[in-house]
């Protein structure tokens, strides 16, 4: 007989309990995933979780670097990602070897570097502190005034956070596939469609769609602009998944998904591997975990502590 999704449900509960497990979810995770987590939020409230939490395994309902980043803060935890190739493109867009190579190449500048967490272990390991989409103004700000900053890698993120902050940053060419298929042309249709509503984008999407937005902020920040807008209409422009939880957060608003030039709404495939049967599988199974060598970790663990003090 099938496994209902009942069933499902019941299973993941009891194998979280029987693991002394946790279950974090990223907002761009499906509906089902979100519902059943025990902490739902963006990078920055999931590194905290990560941080404090006193069970023997952590389940990471997000992509690998997400995970990795739990395992870094917590070396003597079982963490458990339900799909070993959910990946990031920000991530593949700055291997550690390119970023070592590029800083021995200019050494003499002396970099100070800011990563955005959207990056793997062994890039934050080469990095002097971690930022994410929610406090990387406040970071960059309290960055040394007598060195040049070279911030990875998104460039979008970085060009934004230059914007807000007027301190020029090199910036390392990468790119959230997701975020750049948002266009000016997509957005002005959709806001055809609803001239009363309010704009809110990521910071990851391209100048021209941020120039169009009315707010620009991390996911976590969303609920809060949604919440208090003063209309009913809101243009969410950033990954789908999203608006399951601006939904519960804010049912009173009519939440449209910012659409591309292809599709009315926008999913990031890396995030929809994930699912509940392979959440079941990797509770059941504890596997496949998240490992790295304990001398990348530690360099990798300092800049993200960093973060998580500069952010209190």
């Amino acid at each position: 007989m099938a496994t209902t999704a009942i069933d499902l449900k019941e299973e993941i509960l009891q194998l979280k309990k029987e693991r002394n497990a946790v279950i974090l979810a990223h907002n761009y995770q499906v509906g089902e995933i979100q519902d059943i987590a025990d902490y739902v939020g963006d990078s920055l409230g999931l590194a905290y979780k990560a941080q404090e939490t006193d069970c023997d395994v952590i389940a990471f309902c997000g992509v690998h670097f997400m995970a990795e980043t739990a395992k870094i803060l917590n070396p003597n935890k079982t963490v458990v990602l339900p799909d070993r190739d959910a990946g990031c493109s920000l991530e593949e867009s700055c291997p550690a070897e390119d970023l070592a190579a590029f800083l021995e190449a200019n050494k003499e500048k002396n970099y100070y570097v800011i990563a955005y967490i959207n990056c793997s272990g062994g890039v934050k390991a080469l990095c002097d502190v971690i930022v994410t989409s929610g406090n990387a103004i406040d970071i960059v700000n309290k960055a040394p005034a007598d060195r040049p900053i070279l911030f990875v890698p998104d460039a979008n993120l970085g060009a934004w956070v230059m914007e807000q902050t007027g301190r020029k940053m090199d910036l390392w060419q990468g790119a959230c596939y997701v975020h750049v298929e948002f266009t000016q042309n997509s957005i002005n249709k959709i806001k055809e469609e609803y001239p009363e509503a309010l704009v809110v984008a990521h910071p990851e999407c391209t100048t021209a769609v941020r120039m169009l937005a009315d707010e620009v902020c991390s996911t976590e920040k969303m609920i809060g602009f949604c919440k208090n807008a003063p209309v009913k209409d809101i243009i969410v422009v950033t990954e789908s998944g999203m608006l399951h939880r601006l939904q519960k957060e804010a049912p009173d608003k009519n939440l449209i998904a910012g659409p591309t030039d292809k599709c009315a709404c926008n999913d990031c495939h890396f995030m929809k591997m994930n699912t509940m049967e392979k959440l079941r599988d990797c509770l059941l199974n504890l596997t496949p975990t998240v490992e790295m060598p304990e001398e990348i970790r530690q360099r990798a663990e300092a800049p993200i502590i960093r973060m998580l003090e500069q952010s209190k």
